[in-house]
């Protein structure tokens, strides 16, 4: 752009800077021109010098600019609504139709691009392509969760050989060592099994590495470990390596007491003959030890509603030790009041205070599930674990009542003992069988909840924290925090499987000195 003056100051010129177009010309006339009116003309010109440039650019770089800002500069319709308006409307048709048959697939969106480019597919051709790309992904990644979610659950079915090598080793030792064979506790100290005045806790377990970390957090955490008296329960077969660890390994000054199911005389057939049809039956064994996979129908089943179903196939859930909380009061008939535990907790606070709680003449002191912080954890319905569309199931029961939870439970047995809770239990066992486990599926606490209905009395969340077997989002500073923390599902802190930011919690339980655990390397992990 240039500004051209006349050498007589009668005209000033405005041209292009190839000088073939005149743009202005003002012409002055030959009188004297004054300085002011020549200011004023000059400013005028400053002010549209600009966008005299910006008229010339665009028109001088028109094919560029009209490509990249002509929409925006000069007024031109954008396309681009139109270009997404016209995919949307493919894509809906091809979603509709048949994915042709033999459609080779690329294996990647780069080999998608570059086949693209080569063969020049139309739009149609794209989107076909697309779709079956990721619908076969999206098969693949399901499938690979439902085998994740499988051999997850043969993990947490199965017994780490370090914890198996233990209970072999102890056992050993009970029929060689006549230490590990003492008395449990001393014949001095048989009175205190039923003095009313102690704290009684009941574990009932085969998992030998499990009780040691029950027991030992216990009295670690007691302001009056003094007061503690554990009754560990166990099955025969694991009943000489249980007594082993806890002669060899006394947790001074509480006390221990062992014993097998077996020593009891009132565990008798005539007693809990449900139970023995639980366990002998073929059609209930096949479904917790067959194959889980055969007539589930996984193209309906989300990976999380399948993850329950395996839970619930657990073989854990007809063992005998696993009902046998249900039959406290008879195997306990000279205590009042106890605290129930079961073997997959840490205890971290003192639970002495458990035994002032007032239970209003209820039964079960028992932390409520269907509210709290934690939506997964803490959203127990009686919907959750019962079939509704069983008629028994619908007319007696209520699918928005709260459920509770077992793992840490205030018994109080002189109340228990004037109720029909076992009967009832029994009974709806019963029924489930008779329905071909069509009522319910999950072991022992559906039947409890139905049994202690109206016996529960809830206590403070904070004395039981669930979910730290599934939950991988569990609160850390919510687990410092709780007086009991529950490792509830299927990664349990001494498996593999078992989530690593939690599993300390338990590991600073695990007497790594001992020899019997060295020498079964079950290491710190």
């Amino acid at each position: 752009m240039q500004l051209h003056f006349s050498p007589s100051m009668r005209s000033i010129t405005i041209s292009s800077s190839n000088g073939f177009i005149e743009l202005m010309k003002i012409k002055v006339a030959a009188r004297h021109i004054s300085y002011r009116t020549l200011f004023h003309t000059i400013l005028i010109l400053a002010f549209l010098l600009p966008f005299v440039f910006i008229l010339t650019a665009v028109v001088t770089l028109e094919d560029c600019l009209g490509r990249r800002l002509g929409p925006r500069f000069l007024g031109r319709v954008d396309d681009s609504g139109r270009l997404v308006r016209d995919f949307y409307k493919i894509l809906n048709q091809v979603n509709a139709e048949e994915i042709p048959h033999g459609l080779k697939l690329p294996a990647s969106f780069s080999q998608l691009v570059s086949e693209m480019k080569n063969n020049q597919y139309d739009a149609r051709t794209f989107a076909f392509m697309l779709r079956a790309m990721m619908e076969k992904f999206e098969r693949e990644i399901r499938e690979s969760k439902f085998s994740e979610l499988m051999n997850k659950h043969f993990a947490a079915s199965s017994i780490p050989k370090g914890i198996h090598c233990l209970s072999l080793r102890l056992t050993d030792e009970y029929s060689s060592n006549a230490h590990a064979r003492k008395q449990l506790p001393p014949p001095e100290l048989l009175p205190l099994l039923s003095n009313k005045s102690y704290h009684h806790f009941i574990l009932s377990t085969d998992n030998i590495l499990a009780a040691s970390v029950v027991v030992a957090s216990t009295v670690q955490s007691s302001q009056k470990p003094e007061k503690i008296v554990f009754h560990v329960i166990t099955d025969k077969k694991t009943y000489a390596g249980m007594h082993s660890w806890f002669a060899l390994n006394p947790i001074s000054p509480a006390i221990v007491e062992v014993k097998g199911v077996h020593q009891f005389d009132w565990l008798t057939r005539e007693n809990v003959p449900v139970l023995e049809a639980v366990e002998n039956q073929n059609g209930i064994r096949n479904y917790y030890h067959g194959n889980h996979v055969a007539g589930a129908n996984l193209s309906d089943t989300t990976p999380r509603t399948f993850a329950s179903k395996l839970q619930a196939r657990s073989p854990k859930y007809i063992s005998l030790l696993n009902h046998l909380r249900i039959y406290i009061p008879e195997l306990f008939p000279n205590l009042d009041k106890v605290v129930f535990l079961d073997d997959d907790v840490v205890i971290q606070r003192d639970l002495s205070p458990l035994w002032e709680i007032d239970l209003e003449g209820k039964v079960n002191g028992a932390v409520e599930t269907c509210k709290g912080e934690d939506e997964w954890v803490m959203s127990k319905h009686f919907r959750n674990y019962f079939n509704f569309s069983h008629p028994l199931i619908s007319k007696n029961l209520d699918p928005d009542e709260c459920a509770w939870a077992y793992g840490m439970n205030i018994f109080d047995l002189s109340a228990w003992r004037k109720t029909n809770i076992r009967e009832t239990y029994h009974s709806w066992l019963r029924e489930n069988l008779k329905s071909n486990l069509t009522m319910w599926k999950l072991g022992t606490l559906p039947p409890a909840l139905i049994a202690f209905k109206g016996h529960v009395h809830p206590i403070d969340p904070s004395w039981h924290m669930l979910g730290l077997g599934y939950q991988n989002n569990t609160n850390i500073e919510s687990v410092k925090k709780a007086a009991v923390i529950h490792y509830n599902g299927q990664s349990k802190p001494w498996l593999q499987i078992g989530l690593e930011h939690l599993r300390p919690f338990w590991t600073k339980y695990v007497n790594y000195t001992n020899d019997f655990i060295r020498n079964c390397h079950i290491l710190e992990s």
